[in-house]
């Protein structure tokens, strides 16, 4: 974790010569208490997050605060405060000029915000109305996602197209890292054929549904007119979306991705090597947690800087 006020001239003079990449994470990420010292410190982090409340309809900030971690697991209130949490912390960070921007899955909402592609009561909006959505997939069909690892992309995407069922690879997480998603009895199929296949590991996710999956179409389909009528904006830096694991810069190209994200893998592999490959030798973290940092590890080049940051 990297704490700005920390940073001293020598750090910013390198930040300048380094060709940045923020990342930000989504959920599962969350932790009781996050943003409490920064919403008591930082008037733009109270203004936001009192803003928050009133758009949420109900007081996130308290959940966020005093809650348990099981308040914060229910889907309607983890996106959104997983959302909120990070793009206080890009907002109130003096050192945020990225060179280009990315996030996982709910994260890429927060990386649109910090690059200036929406509105930050937009997006929030639309956070809302994505876990509502979301949430009424996971209680109609029964589905789950399972963690794959020690094996290959391609041998992970067969095992998947040879199981009776839906099941898909719906997360190219890091090298030898693929979550799988889908109905419940396929995923444990495809578990098994995994470990069967040399898997190290083929561990059941603790997650109420299936997501980035066939089975969130109905989600997609409800998000789509409230994607439509949002306004999107040119981007300040390159975006890489989940969907194209690619540098976008076009509002229209950018708001079409979004959508598709949801029933689409997350391409994250993908996006981490496209962005070293664009010049990226510096990732930086933003918002709860510190799984990404993990991820680009095994990924990138050792030669990378990786960092994060919680609270400033």
């Amino acid at each position: 974790m990297v704490c700005a006020k920390s940073l001293n001239h020598n750090t910013i003079r390198n930040f300048r010569i380094m060709k940045k990449a923020y990342v930000f994470p989504g959920q599962g990420s969350q932790f009781p208490g996050m943003g409490k010292e920064l919403y008591e410190s930082n008037p733009v982090a109270k203004e936001l997050s009192d803003k928050a409340d009133d758009i949420l309809g109900f007081k996130i900030t308290d959940i966020m605060f005093n809650g348990t971690a099981d308040d914060l697991k229910a889907t309607k209130v983890t996106q959104p405060a997983v959302f909120l949490h990070s793009v206080i912390l890009a907002k109130c960070y003096d050192g945020f000029v990225p060179d280009m921007v990315a996030g996982h899955s709910l994260g890429e909402f927060s990386a649109l915000t910090a690059a200036g592609v929406l509105e930050f009561e937009d997006a929030l909006k639309l956070v809302a109305a994505r876990a509502t959505a979301m949430q009424k997939c996971c209680e109609a069909v029964p589905g789950g996602m399972a963690a794959i690892i020690g094996l290959p992309n391609e041998t992970v995407e067969e095992i998947c197209k040879s199981v009776a069922g839906t099941v898909v690879a719906a997360n190219y997480n890091s090298n030898g890292q693929i979550v799988i998603s889908g109905e419940k009895e396929a995923v444990e199929a495809a578990c098994e054929k995994a470990k069967e296949a040399g898997a190290k590991r083929a561990l059941p996710l603790p997650v109420s549904g299936a997501f980035h999956s066939p089975l969130m179409e109905p989600a997609r389909a409800e998000l789509a007119n409230a994607i439509d009528a949002t306004p999107f904006h040119k981007p300040v830096c390159p975006v890489y979306q989940n969907v194209t694991a690619k540098a976008e810069t076009e509002p229209e190209a950018i708001k079409a991705n979004l959508l598709a994200q949801l029933t689409s893998p997350v391409r994250w592999t993908q996006s981490v090597l496209a962005m070293a490959a664009d010049g990226a030798d510096y990732f930086m973290e933003i918002g709860p947690g510190a799984v990404l940092q993990g991820l680009i590890k095994r990924t990138a080049s050792p030669e990378v800087t990786i960092e994060g940051i919680q609270n400033l």
